[in-house]
């Protein structure tokens, strides 16, 4: 069975000591390991939090996005370059936490857009910060996997071939890719086909429902999704990405108006889903 992991933002995007009692529960319950959004200002919590994983025996894995003013695609130098300093930034706050896989959009800026469609000089510019952020990964031993978005919150990259095109110009060996059913629900035609495309370089995965609830309750056909990893052969993480109104500065920030489930239902709902998909998919 692949491991199973749940990222905390279904309750915050911060970094604090509240998190600690959520991190013993989430152990107790099952969890293989922990994800967490790579954020806040630097600050020694990072390191006290991933202490708190490593004494639970609780691995961990992190994501982070890019802004504007730190775009990697952007026609600006000195801005791509503020894009490589923040990427790398959230390396060292990952090895602090003692993650060894980053994951994230941070390709290019979260929910900026052109009046466009992504342009080759756009992949271009993006794969040469991500190379130089692989380098700077390695040293780390962090795995990078960029992710694709849907349509409304990122334009560089939408689908897996998409994706697997930028890493196949990136041609660094950390970094790779990942799959996000959410995302696919929306954009990609079949979950199979997808899988296959990014097969060749697929390191992470995100469990995630049509309305970022409890996986399961939904329409997302995660018969497929399971399926399509199992015929891949897939051994990377299934991490259950949901979100809630827990921290109102970041449900605004990505669209949350409204509660979809709370997030213990999520957490302890997912991963009997999740184990039981599993078994039946073998995967």
């Amino acid at each position: 069975m692949n491991k199973i992991g749940f990222n905390v933002l279904a309750w915050t995007a911060g970094m604090s000591e509240d998190l600690l009692p959520i991190l013993d529960r989430l152990k107790t319950i099952g969890y293989d390991g922990v994800e967490f959004f790579v954020g806040a200002p630097e600050s020694p919590i990072y390191q006290q939090v991933g202490n708190h994983c490593r004494q639970l025996g609780l691995e961990v894995t992190t994501v982070t996005v890019v802004s504007p003013d730190a775009n990697p695609i952007n026609e600006s130098a000195a801005v791509r370059a503020k894009g490589l300093e923040r990427i790398k930034w959230a390396i060292d706050r990952s090895q602090e936490l003692g993650s060894q896989l980053l994951a994230g959009p941070f390709h290019s800026a979260h929910a900026h857009f052109a009046a466009h469609p992504a342009l080759d000089e756009e992949y271009a510019r993006a794969a040469e910060i991500l190379h130089a952020a692989g380098d700077y990964a390695a040293q780390a031993n962090i795995l990078l996997t960029p992710e694709a978005l849907n349509r409304f919150e990122c334009y560089l990259c939408n689908t897996m071939q998409q994706l697997a095109h930028l890493i196949k110009m990136t041609a660094h060996p950390h970094v790779q890719g990942m799959f996000d059913t959410h995302h696919a629900n929306i954009e990609e035609k079949r979950y199979d086909t997808a899988i296959q495309t990014i097969a060749p370089f697929l390191r992470h995965v995100h469990i995630s429902e049509n309305d970022r609830g409890t996986p399961g309750d939904g329409h997302v056909p995660f018969d497929d999704a399971f399926a399509g990893l199992a015929a891949v052969g897939y051994k990377g993480w299934l991490t259950i990405e949901a979100f809630s109104r827990n921290d109102p500065d970041f449900a605004n920030a990505i669209n949350v108006w409204r509660e979809y489930n709370n997030p213990w239902h999520i957490a302890e709902n997912g991963l009997a889903f999740i184990k039981e998909m599993g078994a039946k998919h073998g995967l």
